[in-house]
């Protein structure tokens, strides 16, 4: 399984990326490192599935922010966190953020390896026992960032304006992602296009009051 499966390495601290890619890569994973939460953000929804390793502390966007962020994308990359700052709060959030696992700096190779192949099998798992949502999800994966940002507009039920409103673009801009939307994702209907987000993963995001 290692030897085609990508592995994301994110941290702002070169020492860690390189001494964590010498050992993935020793073992057969496609390694690639990102030295910020933003550039990792930026390049993602053109990446292929994998594991992502993330420091939970690191400057403009945390680690569990990063989690966030992709949950609202449905980009679903499952994240071990690592920290030189573990506390017994901090673990609980990022579990409850659907983080995979939480580890505390320094770590022993065995430690990364087993928490890897462990959240590289709940992937596969999830993958095979729905197709239909796998299938979902690499539809879902050709949208461009701005695309998912109109999509999850939608999966919240606001018309075009609302859209527009709080994406700063224009109604008929809207209105060319959701055309474009629809089109990558296969879908003849509001409703269809809805449904498939929601096989995808995507969850609709709470409106105010």
């Amino acid at each position: 399984m290692a030897a085609d499966t990508c592995v994301y390495i994110v941290d702002d601290e070169e020492a860690v990326r390189d001494s964590l890619s010498f050992l993935l890569e020793s073992k057969g994973y496609v390694v690639k490192r990102f030295g910020s939460a933003l550039d990792f953000l930026a390049a993602a929804p053109a990446l292929p599935i994998g594991c992502l390793i993330v420091d939970i502390r690191m400057p403009e966007m945390d680690g569990l922010e990063l989690q966030e962020r992709l949950k609202a994308l449905a980009l679903g990359f499952p994240m071990i966190v690592i920290t030189g700052h573990a506390d017994v709060p901090l673990a609980v959030r990022t579990m409850k953020a659907g983080v995979v696992d939480f580890i505390e700096k320094p770590f022993a190779s065995e430690t990364i390896l087993d928490s890897l192949g462990g959240a590289l099998s709940r992937l596969a798992s999830r993958n095979k026992r729905d197709p239909a949502a796998a299938a979902a999800a690499e539809k879902l994966a050709l949208l461009s960032p701005r695309e998912r940002e109109v999509l999850a507009g939608l999966l919240a039920g606001l018309p075009n304006k609302s859209i527009a409103y709080d994406l700063e673009i224009s109604p008929r801009t809207v209105e060319i992602y959701r055309a474009r939307v629809m089109g990558k994702m296969g879908a003849r209907s509001l409703s269809e296009l809805i449904r498939l987000a929601l096989a995808a993963g995507m969850q609709p995001r709470m409106l105010p009051g």
